[in-house]
């Protein structure tokens, strides 16, 4: 009974402890986050870092990893960068798996640590113009050597080293002579103390951190930034600059059906929300499209004739259409990519001029579509057919007169001192033009602008 017994208890307790180390092999596989940064720095990889960081915060990460490969971008957006990984309690590293120039530069330096794949560089921070040639003014670069110093600081690397990878002029002996910055490889780096060592993956960095047993979680698109990414595309973009005109134009011409205003309504959203989402857009931008839309809406429902108002409200909607696309500080273009701003340019031009053409090619046929037959009366209502809802007299037919007010292509006229409702044939006259009767059937008379002979 008791050899019994003795063999029951090793056995429970062989059991035990079985689970026992299933359970701590289980609690020892730690969360570690992982994420890219390998395009420039721009607003949409700082909204990516940001929500990256908040998603590791979220599932209470062990650390997180950050694969590196750019060659830099917007010193604001670094620095906006830099701060948040500054400020993050999780220990954060990073693999340069091939470059971190620039502003790439800044980053990799606010982190934890800094491991490097074989043949990958580090520096060459100083800044340039938006081209990516000319040097910028010295006030950048007094910024970012003076980021690039206190970085290196908080993380226990060499600040005169770290403020030579901006300045040509910084001489540190057996490292850099005078006239070049730095740019480290992969053994240099380690040994400037600029890199804890090399690694061919970010499974070997994890392993140098001392965790055998992880769970890699790595940043994922949701869908919300797949439809923002969608909707930044230059082609969609130019495909919303044209329902925007489009919409505009037939609200104008057939006031009150309502649909052509939602539409443009929709584009104009659908357009800047996701740049306004992204940093792109700012409310700055914002202001000068609408501000665009009032001077041009003052100047076809207000003032007669087309002047200044009006070309002030197309270069107003054009140049927030423009704007939105860009990383522009209130017009300085100074880091704005060439290729950037030429994008930008064309998207906006080319989309508008389609537009222009389209609306003067379709706006004579919009009639005859079934489907816009459906929410419109597109066909004329003859006497020869029947038809007596006229309020006029043929006497009025070939009357001339004035128009009371601007015909857009509805309004009012005067003929021999009486007021009439009328509506042009589709074009505009201004206040106080000679007109004449071409049509007295339906509720309004139909009138052309009058040319004496």
């Amino acid at each position: 009974m008791r050899t019994f017994l003795f063999i029951l208890l090793s056995f429970i307790t062989a059991s035990v402890s079985t689970y026992g180390l299933q359970d701590e092999h289980t609690l020892e596989r730690k969360k570690v986050y992982t994420f890219e940064i390998k395009n420039d720095i721009d607003p949409r990889m700082n909204r990516k870092v940001r929500l990256a960081l908040e998603e590791a915060k979220a599932k209470d990460v062990e650390m997180i990893i950050i694969e590196m490969d750019t060659y830099g971008g917007a010193v604001n957006d670094a620095d906006d960068i830099r701060t948040m990984i500054l400020e993050t309690k999780t220990p954060i590293h990073v693999w340069i798996n091939k470059d971190a120039a620039s502003a790439g530069a800044l980053i990799s330096i606010a982190c934890d640590s800094i491991y490097m794949a074989p043949g990958a560089s580090i520096g060459a921070a100083t800044v340039v113009m938006g081209g990516g040639g000319e040097a910028a003014p010295d006030k950048y670069q007094s910024y970012m050597r003076s980021m690039m110093r206190s970085t290196a600081e908080a993380k226990g690397r060499n600040p005169k080293i770290a403020e030579a990878m901006v300045d040509q002029n910084l001489e540190i002996e057996g490292i850099t002579e005078k006239g070049s910055v730095i740019t480290f490889s992969t053994s240099e780096a380690q040994a400037n103390g600029f890199s804890e060592g090399q690694a061919n993956s970010i499974d070997e960095v994890i392993k140098k951190q001392g965790l055998d047993q992880y769970e890699l979680i790595s940043y994922k698109e949701s869908n919300v930034e797949l439809i923002i990414s969608f909707f930044l595309n230059p082609a969609v973009s130019g495909f919303l600059i044209l329902i925007i005109f489009a919409g505009i134009y037939f609200e104008i011409q057939t006031p009150g059906v309502g649909f052509p205003l939602a539409a443009s309504i929709l584009a104009i959203t659908l357009y800047f929300i996701p740049y306004y989402l992204t940093g792109l857009a700012s409310n700055f931008e914002l202001a000068i499209f609408i501000l665009g839309i009032i001077l041009l809406a003052v100047e076809l429902f207000v003032i007669p004739g087309f002047g200044i108002f009006g070309v002030l409200g197309i270069v107003g909607i054009l140049a927030g259409l423009t704007l939105g696309m860009l990383p522009n500080d209130a017009f300085d273009f100074t880091f704005v990519p060439s290729d950037d701003l030429f994008i930008a340019l064309l998207t906006v031009i080319l989309s508008s001029t389609i537009a222009i053409g389209l609306i003067f090619y379709f706006a004579p046929k919009v009639n005859q579509w079934k489907a816009f037959s459906a929410v419109t009366l597109a066909n004329t209502q003859k006497r020869t057919e029947g038809y007596t809802s006229s309020n006029y007299n043929d006497d009025l037919l070939g009357k001339t007169g004035i128009t009371q007010t601007r015909l857009m292509p509805s309004g009012k006229i005067i003929i021999a001192d009486e007021v009439y409702d009328a509506y042009s044939r589709g074009e505009f006259i201004d206040k106080g033009e000679p007109i004449i009767v071409i049509s007295t059937e339906g509720t309004s008379l139909k009138v052309k602008r009058y040319i004496q002979a």
